[in-house]
């Protein structure tokens, strides 16, 4: 078990632990903390800003989560989607979005330094029976790739093909907090600008999270969630040669977000941030990849044709 690994699960046990201290704080802190919050994001700037950025996509109940974008120093994940009810119980849903990323080069730490994914998702979601649900997506992924070198100019891009299901149950704390634990299954198939074959051919994915979520308001239904995820995979390689590579844990991601709804609109709003631990990386000896991400969901009521 190498260092890489073992500073990734002390990671984890520290967000675990986390937990815990943040229900003490938020009993002595709460309310001068959601004062200064609405304060803060109602004003027109913020929102002004959050569009130019393109700070766009949520969901009302789970935050759409930032994709890996390599190892770098810092990143930045915006995200605008549209999610409508498919019927008339809220039982079914699905939600579509267009997403960006950017990041910063080896060199430096600035958010928007380089181009780095392009992404188009839609995905059903299935509330079958009490506390839990599936779902099931399709996904492009458009990502430039960089040379490792200064000045580390475009080399490539490559297209990313991704379907993906998940199950998750969530348990209800109290009044207040809900512990949602998912399971996601995914085959993504890769491909260069011109849908010729690349270094890895496909690859199989699991990923396992957990996420704590604190109703803070009633108020523009507002909440805090920390969340845990652990990715395991197995890739087909064509080069050098025609072959499996070993299965296996490849990083932890740990979040913690905000989410509200945009008073007298359909508009609910995650802010957040993210920490890509990435096994044998060179980021994860400085604490791992800093995300900021920030989503826009556009919610679209059942309506009966």
């Amino acid at each position: 078990m190498n260092k890489a690994y073992n500073f990734a699960i002390t990671k984890y046990s520290l967000c675990v632990s986390m937990v815990f201290f943040f229900i003490s704080w938020f009993r002595s802190h709460l309310k001068l903390t959601v004062k200064q919050l609405s304060i803060m994001l109602s004003t027109k700037k913020i929102f002004a800003g959050l569009f130019l950025l393109g700070c766009l996509g949520a969901s009302v109940k789970a935050q759409i989560s930032p994709p890996g974008l390599g190892d770098t120093n810092n990143a930045f994940w915006g995200a605008f989607g549209v999610k409508r009810q498919l019927d008339s119980l809220g039982k079914k849903q699905a939600l579509s979005y267009i997403a960006i990323g950017r990041k910063s080069s080896p060199d430096n730490h600035s958010l928007f330094s380089k181009q780095a994914i392009i992404v188009l998702n839609h995905e059903v979601y299935h509330s079958f029976a009490p506390h839990q649900q599936y779902s099931y997506a399709i996904s492009y992924r458009r990502q430039p790739q960089y040379e490792s070198t200064a000045p580390y100019d475009k080399e490539n891009t490559e297209q990313e093909f991704r379907i993906y299901g998940r199950y998750a149950y969530t348990f209800d704390l109290g009044k207040k907090w809900k512990l949602k634990n998912t399971v996601r299954q995914e085959f993504r198939k890769f491909f260069d600008a011109d849908f010729h074959k690349v270094e890895e051919d496909f690859q199989f994915r699991t990923r396992i999270k957990s996420q704590l979520t604190y109703n803070l308001s009633p108020k523009n239904n507002q909440k805090l969630a920390l969340s845990a995820e652990a990715l395991f995979s197995i890739s087909h390689l064509n080069e050098p040669d025609s072959q499996w590579g070993s299965f296996g844990y490849r990083e932890m991601r740990i979040a913690a977000y905000y989410m509200f709804t945009i008073p007298n609109s359909p508009f609910t709003v995650d802010i957040g941030y993210m920490d890509d631990l990435i096994r044998d990386s060179r980021s994860i000896h400085h604490g791992g990849v800093h995300y900021l991400a920030a989503d826009l969901i556009w919610n679209i009521p059942y309506r009966k044709r």
